[in-house]
């Protein structure tokens, strides 16, 4: 299935959280918390005006993401499970 995110919204992916500290300490899967770190999917064309001028995103795919621990909607694309948040959602983007 292909998705394409429409006006302003992303489609991310999570990226995986860490197994190991970089001291050497196992994480269990019961400590971690959902990653804040994602990287862009697919964007749509961009936010629409009153006056019907479209505004690009400033993100695009490939790029990674700082997202909120709660933002977006899951979905479910294949066995992955994604996130579709609109661009106000992105909270900085990793250069």
């Amino acid at each position: 299935m292909k998705v394409i995110p429409l006006h302003d919204r992303v489609l991310l992916k999570r990226l995986e959280e860490k197994e190991v500290t970089k001291s050497g300490i196992i994480i269990p899967d019961t400590a971690k918390e959902k990653p804040l770190e994602a990287e862009v999917i697919a964007v749509g064309k961009g936010r629409v005006t009153e006056d019907g001028k479209v505004i690009p995103l400033d993100v695009k795919k490939g790029d990674k993401v700082l997202i909120g621990k709660f933002s977006g909607i899951e979905v479910m694309i294949g066995d992955v499970e994604h996130l579709i948040v609109k661009e106000e959602e992105i909270l900085a983007q990793d250069t």
